[in-house]
This record gives C-alpha cells, sequence and structure tokens, in this order.
C-alpha cells in the first residue's frame, strides 16, 4: 500500500492548493478596493518586518537566551552584510556554540 492509495491525502493537497490560491487571489482582489494613500502605501512597506518578528519572537521567547542571542547575531550580520545565508549561518553557530558552552 502506497502513500496515495486513500483519496483522503489527494484530497487534503488539493484543499491546501485551492485554500492558498483562494487567500492570495482573495488578497490582491481586497487591494483593487483600497486607495493607495501614503499612510497605506506605509503600511504595506512594514507588513515584512512584522512577519518577521512575528515569526521570531515566539521562538526566541519559548527557547530563551540560547535563541535570543542567535537571532542578535544573525540581525547584526544582516544589518552589517546584508547577506541572508551569512546571518542564517552566524545565528546557526552562536546557537550552537552556546549549546556547547552549556547555556
Amino acid at each position: 500500500m502506497t502513500m496515495f492509495e486513500g483519496s483522503g491525502v489527494l484530497t487534503a493537497i488539493v484543499a491546501m492548493a485551492i485554500a492558498t490560491y483562494a487567500m492570495r487571489a482573495g488578497g490582491f482582489w481586497l487591494m483593487q478596493h483600497v486607495p493607495l494613500t501614503p499612510r497605506v502605501r506605509r503600511m504595506l512597506e512594514a507588513l515584512p518586518g512584522s512577519v518577521v518578528v512575528a515569526t521570531v519572537l515566539p521562538i526566541a521567547m519559548r527557547e530563551g537566551p540560547v535563541a535570543a542571542l542567535a537571532i542578535a547575531a544573525a540581525c547584526a550580520v544582516m544589518l552589517l552584510r546584508r547577506n541572508d545565508l551569512l546571518a542564517v549561518v552566524t545565528g546557526m553557530a552562536v546557537a550552537a556554540a552556546a549549546r556547547a558552552a552549556g547555556m
């Protein structure tokens, strides 16, 4: 018996694809009806940073000082070098070093 023999898996994949498309298309459709004032433009420009903070902050709170230190190191590298890959590697290295040091 293979993983895809049941119709449940395929149904779930199709349902998730439809929901994802509906959310994206719905967002574009709704934004057609919103006037692009300077205030709305500033809000849209700040949105990616808000999403990152909303994703990273719970991790830092749950994992404690090691995660906070790793995130701070990654942020510093990102600000200085503007290199995503280098920032991720630095954050991982700092977290691994802190864990190896007993934190």
